[in-house]
């Protein structure tokens, strides 16, 4: 179960018409299949089933101890934020590694941890051209000896569209291929083939992640959830003065989800409108409270430009006692003594919480009463939602990304000026 809070008190005048208008935009996307990610909690559970009747059972997944995904964005910041936050509740989940950025100190070290044969191998890019993928494939290829043609067709799969080079690839080595529907953008896709098959592969319940997802899906084409609709309209209506969210939570494992988010907001929303304005709302990710002792002072004290969401944790799955004892010269914090970690986490969110808010700065939050594989899929879901509601009201295409295919083509030309393509 998840809790979310809005506590400013919005001049409902005319907000009303704006989430109707929202409302009915997104009805529309859905009707028209505009954006296929609203059908995928129903029908991912075809390829959850498909995995589990094909490949759970066959001697190289059951023998494999480590899924490496090569991706990168959309490709991967998904599945690895499920892998951070669900590991602790499903001990027996393969090890999943994320091969994403083209760092070489990274791709080494990673590479010295891996067994060929006994790591099963996901080549994830929707567009099948992705330069940092295809190069990280190659370098997988090179240093561990891996034969798409041969003795590793197996334990290599492709996921991306249909008819694109990669799945050409993977038809020329006859490697299983899974597709990611024509409109279901990167950014949107952990439901899709692209979280959902590396997730069931590493032994995560995918079906219950689906039906967090489904259940508030339901609740918001039903009408139940209308604090979806309030606060992106919120977020829309006074983004000229406060421009910003900063997503503040509460627990070392959200991190990657904070940073899935990022990308979400910032590509979904970050463009020029038909009436040639750049609009935009900037995403923020910090993790509570190491980031306390960095932004909080910013928050407080620094320009009125943004909104603070709180995420956290009601219950963690296992937790610390702090110790009574009393250090000398330092005794002024003996008052937690035998309390948990996990209370003082809480405390330190609800007092940075209310802090904020008493200072004048707009703060909602996120509240899941435990760590579950229901409450993340809800809560992909939900940001899924909330960033298609302040689309629709920005009147921009949520869903396409043109400024970055610049930097592409410079990427490309680059290396052909030198002779190196």
């Amino acid at each position: 179960m998840i809790e979310y809070r809005i506590d400013w008190q919005e001049d409902l005048e005319g907000i009303e018409e704006e989430m109707q208008e929202a409302f009915y935009r997104l009805v529309e996307e859905r009707e028209e299949g505009i954006s296929g990610y609203y059908l995928l909690p129903e029908t991912s559970r075809l390829i959850v089933e498909e995995v589990e009747a094909t490949l759970l059972p066959t001697p190289t997944v059951q023998q494999a101890d480590t899924v490496v995904v090569i991706g990168i964005g959309g490709s991967s910041l998904g599945a690895k934020a499920v892998d951070r936050i669900l590991r602790l509740m499903t001990p027996k989940a393969k090890r999943m590694l994320f091969f994403e950025n083209p760092d070489p100190l990274e791709v080494l070290e990673k590479l010295e941890t891996l067994e060929r044969e006994r790591t099963l191998f996901l080549v994830v890019s929707k567009s099948g051209g992705t330069i940092e993928t295809t190069t990280l494939y190659k370098v997988l290829i090179d240093q561990l000896g891996l034969e798409p043609d041969g003795a590793d067709r197996d334990r290599i799969f492709v996921i991306t569209d249909e008819g694109s080079p990669l799945h050409r690839y993977a038809e020329e080595y006859q490697l299983r291929c899974f597709f990611v529907p024509a409109n279901v953008g990167g950014r949107f896709s952990v439901l899709s083939a692209v979280g959902i098959v590396p997730l069931t592969l590493a032994g995560y319940d995918s079906c219950a992640l689906l039906d967090g997802a489904k259940r508030l899906l339901t609740d918001f084409f039903d009408r139940q959830a209308d604090h979806i609709l309030l606060k992106g309209a919120s977020y829309v209506r006074h983004r000229r003065e406060r421009p910003m969210n900063v997503l503040f939570a509460y627990s070392s494992h959200l991190e990657d989800l904070t940073k899935w988010y990022v990308q979400l907001w910032g590509e979904s929303l970050g463009k020029i409108d038909a009436e040639g304005r750049r609009v935009g709302l900037t995403p923020l990710g910090h993790i509570g409270s190491v980031d306390q002792h960095s932004f909080l002072q910013l928050i407080m004290e620094g320009p009125r430009d943004k909104t603070v969401t709180f995420l956290k944790i009601g219950q963690f799955p296992r937790d610390l006692t702090i110790p009574d004892l009393s250090l000398k010269h330092i005794e002024k914090n003996d008052y937690i003594n035998g309390h948990t970690i996990a209370e003082l986490l809480d405390a330190e969110c609800d007092a940075t919480w209310e802090s904020i808010r008493n200072g004048g700065v707009p703060t909602d939050g996120i509240i899941l009463d435990r760590i579950s594989a229901e409450n993340i899929g809800e809560l992909i879901l939900y940001y899924e939602l909330l960033t298609s509601v302040a689309g629709a009201l920005l009147h921009i295409n949520t869903y396409n990304q043109p400024g970055v295919e610049l930097g592409k083509k410079i990427l490309r030309k680059k290396f052909q000026d030198k002779g190196d393509v």
